[in-house]
């Protein structure tokens, strides 16, 4: 038995075996999009603002 994912473009149920050459998208179409999605900088990992650390010599002095 096949797995079945969601094509992450349309959400259609697609299996995953290798007849599949569009996996994990069900089409090339749905390929491309996601594609230039990418290319457009539309996805990116949220940076996290970590607040920045004294140095030691200016953390005594005050």
């Amino acid at each position: 038995m096949a797995t079945i994912v969601d094509c992450p473009t349309c959400g259609t149920k697609v299996e995953w075996t290798e007849k599949n050459k569009f996996r994990p998208f069900c089409s090339e179409r749905c390929k491309q999009i996601d594609l230039g999605a990418w290319a457009e900088e539309k996805y990116a990992i949220p940076a996290v603002n970590l607040p920045q650390e004294q140095d030691e010599d200016n953390s005594s002095v005050q």
